[in-house]
């Protein structure tokens, strides 16, 4: 079996190309990032598996905080509470994970399953199950692949350990947790439904891992270079340049669990005299120019810092900042009827038709 070790500077590259892929959430992969410094000072290692050496009777845990990115910031990443999530759903189920995945790739919840696996000395899986990030449990590939959405797991660092036992679908899954980790402080390490081997590889998001490692590590190239950070990102993905302006308001609020609000930019440069506002649930969801809707999920919409081009995050951007707006595609399993039920525009409550920003 083929594994692959997670070197330091991957892990760097990896932090920088997770928040451009976590479309404003996710979580600031800063903390993580300063765990798994700490991790390999004290001699822990990461190996990468492809889902394709995977057996199909294998057991994979899937691994995420749930939690308003907002609040993620005061209340630290914890590397034993997150492989705790992980050993609670492995003594529920009385199965030893083979490998461990990440949830989304975007933003912390890239990082995290490589805190857990540090400590529990498992491989993590070069694949996720969104190839981003989204707010709620359902909003996944394997959902839409009509898996089984439990058990699931939920840890806090105070000693407080929950299992979801059973529930009749994504939805109800995503209701039942995302109470327990309001009543844990909004945030919750979290261990998803375990997945098979051959669920991984059917339904899985491939490549994701190393796809972040290589975003970041464009972006770091062209910092070093003092070359275009955005340039170097659009080099290495098929992206689409939407929009650079500064920001002139944010609204948001934690409420249910969730960080939500709008944030309002003035053109610059070539969109000199237009507006931009972006809608957000944790995630950036709608982009609208000058009120028409030119951006919505399950499209990226990434806005990145328009001199480093390393992402800007919804709980974190404020007023003043220069930014640039980008567009990278979607996994094409979230464009399909039932993909578009789970994460389109409508899922969020927009009464808006999805149209691609790579389909004009």
């Amino acid at each position: 079996m083929s594994l692959r070790e997670i070197t330091a500077d991957d892990i760097e590259s990896l932090a920088v190309g997770a928040w451009v892929l976590g479309t404003g959430g996710g979580g600031n992969p800063y903390l993580p990032l300063l765990n798994m410094r700490a991790l390999y000072r004290e001699g822990h290692r990461v190996q990468l598996i492809d889902a394709s050496e995977l057996a199909d009777n294998d057991w994979i845990g899937t691994v995420a905080n749930m939690g308003a990115p907002l609040v993620g910031q005061e209340r630290l990443t914890d590397s034993l509470t997150l492989a705790r999530a992980v050993s609670v759903m492995e003594e529920h189920v009385g199965r030893r994970f083979r490998a461990l995945m990440s949830m989304e790739i975007g933003g912390a919840n890239g990082v995290r399953p490589l805190m857990a696996a540090a400590h529990l000395k498992r491989p993590v899986v070069d694949s996720d199950t969104m190839g981003r990030a989204y707010p709620e449990a359902q909003m996944t590939s394997v959902s839409v692949g009509g898996l089984t959405p439990y058990p699931l797991s939920a840890v806090d660092v105070r000693g407080l350990e929950s299992i979801v036992k059973k529930v009749p679908s994504w939805k109800w899954a995503e209701r039942v947790a995302r109470k327990i980790c309001v009543e844990y402080g909004s945030v919750a390490a979290t261990c998803q439904p375990p997945r098979t081997g051959a669920e991984v590889k059917k339904w899985g998001i491939h490549g994701t891992t190393t796809k972040a490692i290589a975003i970041g590590r464009a972006v770091r190239e062209a910092q070093r270079k003092h070359d275009d950070p955005i340039a170097a990102i659009l080099s290495v993905e098929p992206g689409k340049l939407l929009y650079r302006g500064k920001v002139i308001d944010v609204a948001r609020r934690t409420t249910e669990g969730f960080l939500r609000g709008v944030v309002r930019f003035d053109g610059l440069d070539d969109w000199r005299g237009s507006t931009m506002a972006i809608n957000f649930q944790n995630e950036w969801i709608v982009a609208l120019r000058d009120e028409n809707p030119i951006a919505m999920t399950p499209d990226l919409i990434c806005v990145l810092d328009s001199v480093s081009g390393e992402a800007v995050g919804s709980e974190t951007i404020r007023y003043g900042q220069r930014v640039t707006v980008i567009a990278l595609p979607p996994p094409p399993v979230f464009l399909s009827p039932k993909g578009l039920e789970y994460v389109g525009p409508r899922a969020f409550g927009y009464d808006l038709d999805f149209r691609s920003v790579f389909s004009t």
